[in-house]
C-alpha cells in the first residue's frame, strides 16, 4: 500500500516530461480537443476510423483528438511560415475507442535543414523526458523509411510492383507476403488504367483514382472513404500489371530485408551489399552514419539499440528515419515511445513544398509498465 501511494501518477509523470521539453527549448503548443476527422483518416488510414470518437458541426465530421502529430502540424502551418523552424511540444489527453482517455506528450521538430542532427535531438529528448517521467528500462529499435526507398528506387523496379513493395513495407508486411502475388483476377482493373498508373510516383496514382472516383460522384463505397478505395484500386492494379520480379532482383529484395542489428554493423552490412550488386547507396548510408554519430554524442549507447531495414511504423507520412521504444521486461507490448521523420506530411496538409519535419510522442501511461 505504500508503495503505491508513493508511486507518481500519470500528471506528475506528464509535468516531468514537460518539463524537460522545456528545458530543451520546445515551446508548449496545445491543439484543440475536436479534430476534422476526415483530414486524420486520409493521413492515418480508414482503419483508423474504429478508434475515433466521431462527432459532427452540421457540416464536417469531427472527432476527439485521437494523436497528436498532425493536430500540431496543423497548427504549426496557421502560426508559422512553412518551413520556417519551430521547436513545439503538447502534453494532454488523446482520445481512442477501446482505450478510453489516455495521457500523451511529445516533441515535433520543424524546419532543420540539418535533419541527421534534428533526428538524434528528438530521440534524445525524448529518451531523457521519458527518464524524468519514470520510466522503466526500455529497448530501442531503429528503421528508416528513407533508406528503404532508395534502396527500391536503385532496384529500378516496375512501378507498379514498386508502389506495392511501398504499401506492403510501410503495413509492416512480410516480404514472402508481398513477393507472393495472388494471380490475376478475370474481373481486374482495366489495362488502360494500369498502364497509366505504372507511369504515375506512388502520390500522384492515389490521386489520379481519387480524382476518377471524385469525378464519378463517389465519396464512399461499403462505409470506405475514396481514399481508401483508392488505396484498395492500386493494390489491385500493381498485382495485375503482369510485370513481376526477376530471380536477381528477389535475391536483392530478400538479403536487404534481412540486414539488422546495432546501427554500425547494420552500415557495414548495407555497403557491402551495395558494392556487391553495385546499388549506389552512398549519401543515404553517409546520412545514415551521420546520425549515428550525433546520436552516440549525445551519451546514447548505439551499441545497445538494434536496426532492422524491416522495421516500419505503419503510418504513411514517414519519410526517414522512425523509431519505437518498449519496455525491456514486455518487448511485446506496445511502445512507449515511438516517433519519426516525416518530411512529406506538412504538403498533403497544405504547405506548398515538403518541410523537414521529426517528432516523438510518449505514452504517459506506458511508462512503468502497470497499465499493459
Amino acid at each position: 500500500m505504500t508503495q503505491a501511494r508513493n508511486r507518481p501518477s500519470d500528471q506528475t509523470r506528464l509535468d516531468a516530461a514537460l518539463e524537460r521539453f522545456a528545458a530543451e527549448g520546445f515551446s508548449r503548443l496545445e491543439p484543440p480537443l475536436l479534430q476534422p476527422a476526415g483530414v486524420l483518416l486520409d493521413r492515418l488510414g480508414e482503419d483508423f476510423r474504429g478508434k475515433l470518437y466521431l462527432t459532427s458541426d452540421g457540416e464536417a465530421e469531427l472527432c476527439l483528438r485521437p494523436e497528436y502529430t498532425i493536430p500540431v502540424c496543423l497548427e504549426y502551418l496557421s502560426i508559422f511560415e512553412p518551413g520556417q523552424p519551430a521547436a513545439l511540444a503538447y502534453g494532454g489527453q488523446i482520445f481512442r475507442c477501446g482505450e478510453g482517455e489516455t495521457l500523451q506528450t511529445g516533441l515535433e521538430s520543424f524546419g532543420r535543414d540539418d535533419r541527421e542532427a534534428a533526428d538524434a535531438e528528438i530521440l534524445g529528448v525524448a529518451l531523457d523526458a521519458a527518464a524524468d517521467a519514470g520510466a522503466a528500462p526500455l529497448t530501442i529499435h531503429l528503421g528508416d523509411a528513407g533508406l528503404v526507398k532508395t534502396f527500391l528506387d536503385r532496384l529500378d523496379l516496375p512501378a507498379a510492383w514498386r508502389r506495392r513493395f511501398e504499401i506492403g513495407h510501410g503495413r509492416g508486411e512480410p516480404l514472402l507476403k508481398i513477393l507472393n502475388a495472388p494471380p490475376r483476377k478475370d474481373n481486374g482493373v482495366g489495362s488502360g488504367v494500369i498502364a497509366a498508373l505504372e507511369k504515375a510516383e506512388s502520390g500522384d496514382a492515389r490521386k489520379l483514382v481519387e480524382d476518377l472516383l471524385s469525378i464519378a460522384g463517389i465519396s464512399t463505397v461499403g462505409g470506405r472513404a475514396a481514399s481508401e478505395i483508392a488505396e484498395r484500386f492500386l493494390e489491385q492494379a500493381s498485382l495485375e500489371s503482369g510485370a513481376g520480379v526477376d530471380q536477381e532482383k528477389r535475391a536483392l529484395l530478400e538479403a536487404f530485408f534481412a540486414v539488422g542489428g546495432t546501427p554500425d554493423a547494420t552500415s557495414a552490412q548495407l555497403r557491402a551489399l551495395a558494392r556487391e550488386a553495385k546499388l549506389d547507396l552512398g549519401f543515404t548510408l553517409d546520412s545514415f552514419d551521420t546520425r549515428s554519430s550525433f546520436i552516440a554524442a549525445r551519451g546514447l549507447a548505439l551499441d545497445q539499440m538494434s536496426f532492422s531495414t524491416s522495421f516500419a511504423r505503419r503510418l504513411d507520412y514517414y519519410s526517414g528515419f522512425v523509431f519505437e521504444a518498449r519496455l525491456a521486461n514486455r518487448p511485446d507490448a506496445a511502445p512507449v515511445i515511438a516517433g519519426g521523420r516525416y518530411d512529406r506530411l506538412l504538403r498533403t496538409l497544405g504547405a506548398a513544398r515538403d518541410v523537414p519535419a521529426v517528432g516523438a510522442a510518449i505514452w504517459i501511461n506506458r511508462l512503468s509498465g502497470e497499465s499493459q
